[in-house]
Order: C-alpha cells, then structure tokens, then sequence
C-alpha cells in the first residue's frame, strides 16, 4: 500500500487538472503591450513568460493549502483551510511574545520551540480567567490547520519558498501569537506552530536562506521544507515522492491542452 490513498490521489488529481484547465480558460494577460521585452526576447517568449507567471501565481495561492487538507484528511486527521484561531492575548503574554521575538532578532538567546511554547504556556491567562469569550485577532487565519490522531494540532502558516528577512521576522512573531492564541483556550492543548515551504528551490542542496537569521528552531522542524512539509501532513514517509507522481500524471493529461493553449492565444 502506497503512503498515499489512493481516493486522495485522485481528489488531488482532480484538483489539480481542474484548476489548471480553469486557468487556461479564464486567462488573460495582466497587460498586453510589453515593448522591451518584446524587443529583446519576440512576442512568443513573453506571451509564455506571461502565461507560466500566472499559473505559478495559481499554484502559489490556495492550491497547496487544498492539497495539504485532503492528505491530512487521507491519513485520518481533522484539517482545514484558512481555519479561524480565536483566543485573548492579556497584556503581560504580548509583552512576553515581544520580548522573545526580540531577543532572538538581537540574538540574546537562541530559537528553542520547546522553550518558547512552555514560556508563553506559564504566562498566558485563559479567556475564561479574564471573563471574555475567544476573540478574533489581526493574525486569527491560520493557512492550514491539523490535528493528529495522538492529539497534536499544528498551525501552518504556508508561505512563499523564498521570503524576504522582513516576512521571515513577521512570521516568526505570528507563530508566538498562534501558540498564545490556543493556549488561552485551553493551556493543556498539544500545539505546535510552523511555516510550510511548498518545495525547497535550492534542491539538492539543504534550505539555507540567509533570511532565516537566529528566529526558528531548525532541529524542531519549525521550518517544513518540502518533503518534511509534505510527509508530515499525509502522515507517513514517501507521500512526497506519491504526490510528485500525482503532479507528474496531471501534467501528462494537460500536455495537450498546454499546447494547443499557446498555439492559439493571441
């Protein structure tokens, strides 16, 4: 049996033609007059530029999270998408939050999640503590949320697989404030606070971008790159590998849409 059902390659399969071919018929460029780059590289080179500029805008955009919900579904876990986090962050843990967040910035200490989730864990009140329902927060979308069968509920925050230093240090912030955020609902739950990178672009070398600086704990996999991110939410090894088959048969089956496409757009 393969790591992947063989029900959510298919719903992934789905997924992915579907998209792609509604692509192809809505398009259209974002601009259609591009001088310079027509009279460096000729009409065609940039008419396909334009068009794989789209489609990579396309995959970069919801479908990661669509397909991270259906392998976690596959392998038995409750996953959504763009899952609301509620919860009230009293003054004295936001403090704390920043004082992590800038000590690690100003590299006064070193990423530690363990640490992190335990500190923020001691310090925060429960809403109920503060008599206040669960609230909305400016950072309450989560891109993917999960929760295994042994209890522990990951907070995936899915972003671009190059992010400047400036995201970086954002996201970092956005994890403490997750880890905040569920435990003021229930300082027992089991949660951990993550950013995905779809795939890693400096393959076959390992993920190491400058930008990261001295914010996340690498060993604690705080960081999923590409086949971490993937196996972790299909919930075994090698659903990675199936998944790039998956993409590998959609592109078969959408070769001669592609084709006749760019033969026939002006």
């Amino acid at each position: 049996m393969g790591a992947i059902p063989e029900k959510t390659k298919k719903e992934i399969y789905r997924l992915l033609v579907n998209t792609i071919e509604r692509k192809l018929e809505n398009y259209s460029p974002e601009t259609s007059y591009m001088p310079f780059h027509e009279a460096l590289l000729g009409k065609d080179w940039v008419k396909i530029f334009s068009i794989l500029q789209s489609l990579n805008t396309t995959l970069g955009m919801s479908i990661w999270e669509q397909i991270a919900v259906l392998l976690a579904q596959g392998a038995g876990y409750q996953a959504k998408r763009q899952y609301k986090l509620l919860g009230c962050i009293d003054k004295s843990t936001n403090d704390l939050i920043t004082k992590i967040h800038d000590e690690l910035r100003e590299e006064k200490r070193k990423p530690d999640k363990e640490r992190e989730i335990a500190e923020i864990r001691n310090s925060v009140k429960t809403c109920s503590e503060l008599g206040i329902k669960p609230q909305v927060h400016p950072d309450s979308t989560v891109d993917v949320f999960i929760k295994t069968t042994n209890g522990i509920e990951y907070y995936i925050d899915i972003t671009t697989v190059k992010p400047n230093k400036k995201e970086f240090v954002a996201l970092k912030r956005k994890l403490l404030t997750w880890t905040a955020l569920r435990l003021s609902q229930d300082k027992r739950a089991n949660v951990f606070t993550a950013v995905a990178i779809p795939y890693n672009p400096y393959h076959p070398h390992p993920y190491d971008r400058w930008t990261l600086g001295n914010l996340y704990d690498m060993k604690k996999k705080e960081i999923l790159v590409g086949k971490d991110f993937w196996d972790l939410v299909g919930g075994k090894e090698g659903v990675y590998e199936e998944l790039l088959e998956v993409f590998q048969q959609a592109g078969v089956y959408l070769k001669n849409r592609v084709d006749e496409f760019l033969r026939h757009t002006p």
